[in-house]
């Protein structure tokens, strides 16, 4: 009687890893299917963001053209793109007013992105958002919409450097750190003399930058 039992003691756990597999080929195949459903319209969202704060940025831009980075040239790019993207802010006259320019680094929980407004002309920054930020509530993610600490951006010089202070700016490139906050508030200036090291070579020596049409 035992010898018959075996087999059917065998297949109950080929059962079950026959249930198993089919469950996870099943899972996959349905988180799959939720990404290339989803994915566009995330991929959407994120650009639709990424314009909105481009415009707020540069606030004398009229329409947008995507270019990136390539072999050290700017050219026609998409908006959103995943390569070296700055965005070119026209007026309605289709003059060149500035440049919008994404930026990322090491904040005090986690990686921050922002977009900037850079006006070449001048050499200043004339506004900044911040794109994602996981900064403590309260204290650090104030860098994304306290008001006085936004208002360092309006007209910041980028050079020599950034600097980053308290109690008060008494120079045009200077940005007084918020009060409880001063590790965030000083890794969005790090982020900022990051990125003005590598961009502004490129966009002081573009002489007009390629206009593309393809981010109104």
């Amino acid at each position: 009687m035992a010898e018959q039992d075996a087999p059917a003691r065998e297949a109950g756990p080929l059962r079950l890893v026959g249930t198993l597999t089919a469950a996870g080929l099943l899972s996959g195949l349905v988180l799959v299917g939720a990404y290339l459903i989803t994915a566009p319209r995330i991929a959407k969202n994120r650009a639709d963001r990424l314009r909105s704060a481009a415009f707020q940025v540069l606030p004398a831009a009229e329409s947008l053209d995507a270019l990136e980075l390539v072999d050290g040239a700017l050219v026609p790019g998409v908006l959103g793109g995943e390569g070296d993207m700055v965005y070119a802010g026209r007026n309605a006259a289709g003059e060149l007013v500035g440049y919008a320019v994404p930026a990322e680094g090491p904040g005090f929980m986690d990686t921050v992105k922002v977009i900037y407004g850079f006006d070449q002309e001048r050499g200043v920054i004339v506004g900044l958002q911040v794109l994602e930020s996981r900064e403590t509530p309260g204290l650090g993610d104030k860098v994304g919409y306290d008001p006085h600490f936004l208002a360092n951006f309006e007209a910041l010089v980028v050079e020599p450097e950034i600097v980053p202070v308290k109690g008060g700016r008494t120079a045009d490139n200077q940005v007084d750190c918020i009060t409880g906050a001063t590790i965030s508030s000083e890794a969005v200036v790090d982020i900022l003399n990051r990125s003005a090291g590598r961009w502004l070579p490129v966009l002081e020596g573009a002489a007009e930058a390629p206009a593309t049409g393809g981010a109104q």
